[in-house]
């Protein structure tokens, strides 16, 4: 059996495949949905993603402004490219472990996530949230976004699960907010990092010239 052995050439044979089996999506969207496919082995995910308009510029005000994002999980965070966040200068922020937050999840019996969001509320306005894992921290964010406490500036959105995931993300499609989404049950950290470290390669090849085809 032949291997490739160089990462390069391992991920350029694979954009190759996928390029093939997604079908025709308009630049700079299909970036995105490339690179989510690429995490998932499934080109059906192709299908799935919903992206806002206005996603990708928003992106690139948030990496030049207030260099902010919000991650759900530790996973997620681990996730994210610390070499791009580092080059841009972008701080990624999640509470999951703080000690105030365990309590006050066990106090009020909700998950760690979405006590997580609430405590981080005073950051998520006009910065980039990350939900990669948790229905309920979306759900918080959409209950937190609708009662005018915060406004992010762009959301991604990909809880994957059978409880509750596909209904917080039909909800976050309906906020006057810039989101990236990925419909029904499917979703996961996996997704969530590769969509931000999308828009991380976008903003950078921007900023330097790059022309992509």
């Amino acid at each position: 059996m032949n291997f490739l052995p160089e990462p390069g050439a391992i991920e350029a044979k694979s954009m190759a495949i996928i390029e093939q089996l997604i079908g025709d999506f308009s630049f700079p969207e299909k970036e995105i949905i490339k690179r989510v496919v690429h995490a998932t082995g499934d080109p059906e995910m192709a299908g799935l993603v919903e992206i806002h308009p206005e996603a990708v510029r928003v992106a690139r005000q948030v990496f030049a402004g207030s260099k902010k994002v919000i991650t759900d999980v530790k996973m997620v965070k681990a996730g994210i490219d610390s070499r791009k966040t580092a080059q841009l200068g972008v701080a990624v922020y999640c509470a999951i472990d703080d000690p105030a937050v365990v309590k006050e999840a066990e106090e009020k019996r909700v998950t760690r996530a979405m006590a997580a969001i609430s405590a981080l509320a005073g950051l998520l306005t006009g910065s980039m949230v990350v939900i990669g894992n948790a229905p309920t921290a979306l759900a918080e964010l959409i209950r937190l976004t609708e009662a005018g406490r915060v406004k992010p500036a762009l959301i991604v959105g990909t809880p994957v699960g059978f409880v509750g995931a596909a209904e917080a993300k039909s909800a976050l499609t309906r906020l006057a907010v810039p989101y990236v989404t990925v419909h029904g049950t499917k979703g996961g950290s996996a997704v969530a990092v590769s969509i931000v470290n999308a828009l991380l390669n976008l903003c950078i090849r921007e900023d330097s010239g790059a022309i992509l085809a």
